[in-house]
């Protein structure tokens, strides 16, 4: 379990990023999670542009374990050399997330905020 606490995103301060942005808010000393790596992570996802909450594993109070492959993309690039015990954020433009609007997904075309808390690797 862990002893953090549904994190706070702060505004991003510039345009919205056509690249993925990593930024590591703590650094883990744990495991390091590789590219194809199960992942035991909270997170909290935002809207870049509302800043609205889309989803978050805190709300339902539970970590989720996933196959890093079977992510978006800006997980896929973004979480890999993350150590346990980390918190990163991870901003995410469309083509790192669910793709160009019109993508038949709710969040498609739009450029995503996540913070993400590495609870385990496998």
């Amino acid at each position: 379990m862990t002893d953090k606490t549904k994190p706070e995103i702060d505004f991003y301060d510039g345009p919205e990023p056509t690249e993925l942005v990593i930024r590591d808010i703590e650094v883990g000393t744990g495991a390091e999670a590789k590219p194809g790596s199960t992942v035991d992570v909270h997170y909290l996802g935002v809207e870049f542009e509302s800043g609205e909450e889309f989803d978050s594993s805190w709300s339902r109070n539970q970590s989720i374990d996933f196959p890093l492959n079977n992510l978006i993309k800006g997980w896929q690039e973004g979480i890999p050399g993350m150590k346990v015990g980390g918190r990163r954020e991870l901003i995410c433009p469309p083509h790192l997330a669910y793709g160009p609007a019109g993508g038949g997904h709710r969040l498609s075309g739009k450029t995503l905020i996540f913070v993400i808390d590495l609870l385990g690797v496998k």
